[in-house]
């Protein structure tokens, strides 16, 4: 889906923002805190219903306003395609070609985007959260219907561990009843997504190996590893033996949720023993590999969004990140303008002049000229 237009009302710190887009490059120029990661935001938030700086619904709203409303209007397969997403403290609805679904969720498929940001080095730095959510967004953008596996894990989760909590260390009959049902299902539901994650995890490899050689201008050795937080041979014997051991503690110590993933380069630990250099292209490359492989499965190739990733990178990963983009609609945001030899197809600036506010006034050609 090609995004042609995007609207926002009292979302984050704009009143309102219309901005248009180009099917190819939109460079986004302006300094820091005059909101361009703001744009990204709205525009992942319309693909995956989070925002991808972790934060809560409520603190997307503009402050003093009721509510915030993200509009996209694109093409699809050649016809008009509206996206409309109405934030609310507690809630969100969503319409489709002014058609309110009945579940926000069900949006979820109607866009789809693959978002670099300069905390993707926690990807590969960072504790197993983040490389957990990194594998099931893709599996969500690969299948959106992925996404209720991940919330029924979620719900027995918290049942589970609310049970494990007011036990107190001891369970009655009762009590060993229900636990019962909930690691049933945590076992079934668990093994599912585990799965999902490792086979997913091996189609992603080839392409996270290809993109970190083209990103490090070498031939390299890339490998993953899933590693289960049980060795046993399925979660339902991993829960069972564990049961002890959670009733004591009050929660689940076994299951997807406590999977990582564990990535080496030339043989090495990329998390504590690569440079800083080598986890950025790896975080970058893993990106890359995602995008990639959505669009080669899918036959339609996500909204690539980069958002100020060009100021964490040297001057040669940069240039190479650039020449090597995939095709398809990208936009990036920076505080300067793009490496020479890159000419987007538009470019927005930021001007505080502008007639009836601040905001971005649109160009064409390379981001340096006017």
């Amino acid at each position: 889906m090609l995004i042609r237009q995007l609207e926002l009302i009292d979302f984050r710190s704009y009143e309102r923002l219309d901005l248009h887009l180009s099917d190819g490059l939109t460079a986004i120029i302006g300094p820091n805190g005059v909101g361009k990661t703001n744009v990204v935001e709205a525009l992942s938030l319309l693909a995956t219903l989070k925002s991808f700086r972790g934060a809560p619904t409520e603190s997307m709203v503009r402050r003093g306003a009721a509510s915030a409303l993200v509009r996209a209007v694109g093409e699809r397969e050649g016809r008009e395609v509206s996206i409309d997403l109405e934030l609310a403290k507690g809630r969100s609805r969503a319409q489709v070609n002014k058609q309110r679904l009945q579940r926000s969720r069900e949006l979820l498929g109607a866009l789809r985007v693959t978002v670099f940001a300069p905390d993707d080095l926690a990807l590969v730095k960072e504790g197993p959260a983040l490389r957990r959510d990194f594998l099931d967004d893709v599996i969500v953008a690969l299948d959106p219907s992925a996404d209720g596996v991940l919330r029924d894990i979620e719900k027995i989760l918290k049942q589970r561990n609310s049970l494990l909590r007011q036990s107190n260390g001891r369970l009655d009959d009762a009590a060993e009843g229900t636990l019962d049902v909930w690691d049933m299902k945590l076992a079934a539901a668990g093994e599912h997504l585990t799965i999902r994650r490792e086979n997913t995890l091996a189609l992603l490899m080839p392409g996270v190996a290809s993109a970190y050689d083209e990103l490090a201008s070498e031939a390299s050795d890339v490998t993953a590893f899933y590693d289960r937080s049980w060795s046993q041979d399925s979660l339902a014997d991993g829960v069972a033996d564990a049961r002890d051991h959670d009733v004591r503690r009050g929660t689940t110590s076994v299951g997807p949720h406590r999977d990582d993933v564990s990535f080496r380069v030339n043989g090495f630990d990329s998390r504590v023993e690569a440079s800083q250099g080598e986890q950025r292209t790896l975080a970058l490359a893993l990106r890359m590999a995602g995008h990639r492989l959505v669009a080669d499965q899918l036959g339609e190739s996500p909204l690539l969004l980069l958002d100020d990733v060009l100021s964490e990178l040297d001057p040669d990963r940069a240039r190479i990140l650039l020449a090597t983009l995939p095709p398809g609609q990208t936009i990036i945001t920076s505080a300067s303008d793009l490496p020479a030899g890159t000419v987007p197809d538009q470019t927005l600036r930021y001007s505080a002049e502008r007639p009836g506010g601040s905001g971005f006034i649109q160009s064409s050609g390379a981001a340096g000229e006017e």
